[in-house]
């Protein structure tokens, strides 16, 4: 499969995004309490400051490869992950926080990520990707204000597809690679989702608590995530397009009236 069918899926998604963002009222007031408030800050700010990056690096390593179209619907993907860091900006100026100029978790990712080639650093992506997605999945369901739910919808449908992205692109990389080199990778590739996804619990607690989701049933639900999409990128002759779909318009989570206390 060419990634034609991504290009296409990437072009269409302004539209379909659109109705998310045009449900996102930022002049309500938010119905969580100053101590829910606080943490779902803290937490929304580390994701602010790592999706806000130009991805300059991964496109030229992307261009590299010389695979035109894969490397337009690379760029695609990457507007599309500062478009989750401007949302997280709005969600922050909503919740009264400011962002942050820099975290020691960001610092290292983005230090690790530049050493490596382009498959190495997709698939740390993929770590980070398939790990959070659980993340955005307790803000969509448990969110005790319908604005963060709806924001966590809105990022939890682009994730979903972003993965299926990656699993292609490393699917393809690794067609050719024998059985037994591929099992070994695929173990080392756990070390970190697993380092990735005891941070993210950790870091991450409060918010979590806040959604009705404690970090000892988080941290399982991530593993499952990345056992998943690292199965997959490992299995050889699957092909991962968009799925079936994924640019028709999406089923809104709806704000509760009584949720909202404008003054």
């Amino acid at each position: 499969m060419t990634y034609e069918p991504w290009l296409t899926y990437f072009r269409g998604n302004p539209s379909r995004q659109q109705i998310f963002d045009d449900a996102l009222d930022w002049s309500r007031k938010t119905p969580l309490t100053p101590a829910q408030a606080r943490l779902i800050a803290r937490s929304l700010q580390r994701f602010e400051l790592g999706e806000g990056g130009d991805g300059e690096r991964l496109l030229t390593k992307a261009a590299q490869t010389g695979d035109p179209v894969y490397t337009a619907a690379l760029k695609l993907f990457v507007v599309e992950e500062q478009k989750h860091s401007a949302l997280f900006l709005k969600a922050l100026q909503y919740l009264s926080a400011a962002p942050l100029e820099s975290h020691w978790s960001d610092r290292a990712f983005v230090l690790l990520r530049r050493s490596l080639g382009l498959r190495m650093e997709l698939m740390l992506f993929l770590v980070a990707e398939s790990v959070a997605l659980e993340y955005f999945r307790a803000l969509r369901d448990g969110a005790p204000d319908p604005l963060i739910r709806l924001l966590g919808a809105r990022v939890y449908s682009d994730e979903i597809e972003h993965i299926r992205f990656q699993i292609h692109r490393l699917a393809d990389g690794y067609a050719g690679t024998p059985a037994a080199v591929r099992t070994l990778i695929h173990a080392g590739w756990w070390f970190l989702a697993l380092g990735a996804a005891l941070v993210l619990s950790w870091d991450h607690r409060g918010a979590l608590r806040v959604c009705g989701v404690p970090p000892r049933r988080f941290l399982p639900a991530a593993l499952r995530a990345f056992a998943t999409a690292s199965s997959a990128v490992m299995s050889p002759g699957q092909k991962f397009g968009p799925s079936a779909g994924a640019c028709t318009a999406p089923d809104i989570p709806q704000a509760d009236p009584a949720a909202d206390t404008r003054e």
